[in-house]
């Protein structure tokens, strides 16, 4: 059921309506639409009923038409969306052409999740009046949620230890210590016996939840003082220092409209004021509620139907030091031809609100406003699961993107509840293993790895050669691992942007100062030293390890297999290693730091760990002399005269220019 604070400040909307038929027969008809035009919904939504059942003659079609309508218009007001959504598709039934009922349909439709039937309805009332703002963004907010967009990662539970059997709406902390959670009830404990003629429910009060030493949430219960009457009382806020209060009341007379206004309580000594009017103009027709509060302290935001904005509830501001004149809607930016309600300030420049005029997901949406430097305002939908099919609002902000908000969701007798949302915070990490050339873990290797977003961390491997690092959203890394006897080695790595858990792979793969490291992947033409194009990758790959490595010197060598006399094979080498030489040099490596050496085929390989299980034939330490090789099959004598053609280098110095 929609709560007096959503509702009451929409009674204006229904007076024309229930009065221009109010000259329709019977009593008791004109009983409810008297109650009707006081807002009196819930009421208003029983007597209807029972002139419609009472309704059956064939000439009393298009009177039952007409009560289904009022029928229908007062569950929409109550947020009992199916019930309206029948009601109607009743009026319709019994021959009312009026084309707003398709308008209205679509909109029950599209707070109850049906959002096929709503997106007809929509394109029905659009063939009456194409150019309506209201039905063209209904219908725009309808296929969006019909196409079943992904959910945020906002988590959002319902908050059991407040919610009563009846409507618990507008949490607001009360202030940064965040251990006292204020919100509105109409459970059976509140001030005052008799029920609301709007709501149905007891009128509410406010109530707070506090927290104990241990941080845990205790039984919520009344505020202490004399802020709770027998009105309704609800959608708060508090100055910055916690000594003000700003609340909406709703006032009821006998025979007369609900009149919505904002009141302000002092607090003392843990007791709260008997609320006084706040002053915002003289029109005393007009709606005022929702109060917020600027986190400064100087504005007052608050939800209005008064003249001057863009039609339905709009969002105003109003300077609390300097009235006189500052009043100031705040435009198309916002405000739109439907309802917004309920404003929340989180900072200068970032603004909440729940609105209907907007494409959304049905009822009332949660939007955030962020001020941009051009004067404008940047306004989002929150999304699912923060917003759903029916009304989604009064939301207030904990620690970092956490808190409470308001939601009839699930619930078919639209009362409210409170629900808590948090964004937990994103895993990602990058992890691997810092190995050597055999892929055996470095021992004590250290990894650093520095984002351009300033972060810096360091980390040690552990003994198996493992680390992992926690990385952030769209952020440019370069890591740099290292260990005593090993040549640094340098990777680069860009986290994605997309907002989903993520662990990503990259390995360190160190070469030693203290033996040949292989270069794998460089080739030659036959007979010939020219390097063959697919080489480039692992020759800048080495050229990227010198710079990263910057007081290294080394011998670029280059061996041969068994073929071919000494002297034709100590020159081919030669002048093989030489080409890498000038490969490097051309891509700015100082030749200083260079030597090349042709060894032809006088250091045959021995299998290493890695060799062995690359090649099971070949036990690790095997020297793949050419007595060994010649005493091998043929299939195996040609890998192993693969595996002896090599470039390789060794670490000549490791102190080049530091001194």
């Amino acid at each position: 059921m929609k709560a007096f604070s959503k509702i009451i400040i929409k009674v204006v909307a229904c007076v024309v309506l229930a009065y221009a038929a109010s000259s329709c027969g019977g009593a008791k008809l004109s009983t409810a639409n008297e109650q009707m035009a006081r807002g009196e919904y819930f009421d208003a939504s029983k007597t209807y009923r029972k002139v419609y059942n009472k309704l059956t003659k064939k000439e009393e079609r298009a009177l039952r038409g007409e009560v289904a309508y009022k029928m229908a218009e007062c569950h929409r007001m109550l947020s009992q969306n199916a019930r309206a959504s029948a009601a109607y598709q009743n009026a319709l039934r019994y021959g009312q052409t009026d084309s707003i009922i398709h308008l209205r349909l679509a909109q029950t439709l599209h707070a109850d999740g049906k959002y096929a039937a709503a997106i007809k309805e929509y394109e029905e009332f659009l063939t009456y009046d194409p150019d309506n703002q209201l039905a063209q963004d209904g219908l725009a907010g309808v296929r969006i949620a019909a196409a079943k967009n992904p959910s945020t990662r906002y988590v959002v539970k319902n908050f059991k230890l407040v919610n009563s059997r009846r409507a618990d709406f507008c949490p607001m902390y009360f202030d940064k210590s965040l251990d006292q959670l204020y919100f509105t009830t109409t459970n059976e404990k509140v001030t005052g016996d008799h029920k609301s003629e709007i709501t149905g429910m007891k009128k509410g009060d406010i109530w707070v939840i506090r927290k104990n030493e241990k941080g845990e949430w205790q039984r919520p219960q009344a505020v202490e003082g004399e802020l709770n009457t027998d009105a309704d009382e609800g959608a708060i806020s508090f100055s910055p220092d916690g000594s003000t209060m700003y609340l909406t009341r709703a006032r009821r007379e006998p025979n007369s409209n609900t009149a919505v206004e904002i009141y302000t309580s002092q607090r003392s000594d843990a007791q709260w004021s008997a609320p006084v009017k706040f002053e915002i103009t003289a029109d005393t027709i007009s709606s005022y509620g929702h109060p917020a509060v600027s986190p400064d302290g100087q504005w007052l935001y608050f939800s209005s139907d008064m003249p001057g904005g863009s039609g339905g509830k709009d969002i105003w501001r109003i300077n609390l030091k300097e009235r006189g004149g500052s009043l100031e809607n705040l435009g198309e930016w916002i405000n739109t031809p439907g309802d917004e309600v309920f404003p929340y300030v989180r900072t200068d420049s970032l603004l909440y609100f729940s609105s209907n005029g907007r494409p959304g997901y049905g009822g009332l949406d949660i939007y955030r406003a962020e001020f941009t430097k051009s004067g404008g305002w940047n306004v989002t939908n929150m999304g699912l699961p923060i917003n759903s099919p029916a009304d989604d609002f009064g939301i207030t902000f904990g620690e970092g993107e956490s808190g409470f908000f308001s939601s009839n969701r699930g619930d078919a007798r639209g009362y409210d509840h409170i629900f808590s949302f948090e964004l937990p915070d994103l895993n990602i990490l990058i992890s691997g293993w810092v190995l050597d050339k055999d892929e055996e873990p470095v021992p004590n290797a250290v990894i650093r790895i520095i984002g351009n977003d300033g972060s810096n961390q360091k980390q040690v491997a552990k003994n198996d050669g493992s680390f992992s690092f926690p990385l952030d959203r769209g952020v440019s890394y370069v890591m740099l691992a290292g260990a005593k006897g090993y040549l640094n080695s340098r990777q680069e790595f860009t986290s994605d942007t997309t907002e989903v858990d993520a662990e990503y792979g990259i390995d360190f793969i160190l070469a030693s100062i203290n033996k040949p490291v292989v270069v794998d992947n460089i080739f030659y033409d036959f007979d010939k030293a020219t390097l063959r194009p697919e080489s480039k990758t692992a020759l800048d790959e080495l050229a990227q390890v010198l710079r990263d490595n910057p007081n290294v010197t080394i011998e670029m060598a280059s061996h041969t297999d068994r073929h071919g006399s000494e002297e034709y094979n100590i020159n081919l080498s030669g002048r093989r290693a030489q080409s890498v030489i000038d490969y490097l040099i051309a891509v700015g490596i100082s030749p200083d730091r260079l030597q090349s050496q042709g060894y032809g085929k006088s250091r045959p390989k021995t299998i290493t760990k890695k060799l062995a299980r690359e090649h099971p034939d070949f036990p690790e330490g095997t020297l793949l002399n050419e007595e060994y090789v010649l005493g091998l099959p043929e299939e195996l004598q040609d890998e192993a005269d693969q595996i002896n053609r090599r470039t390789e280098f060794q670490v000549l110095s490791i102190d080049y220019q530091m001194y």
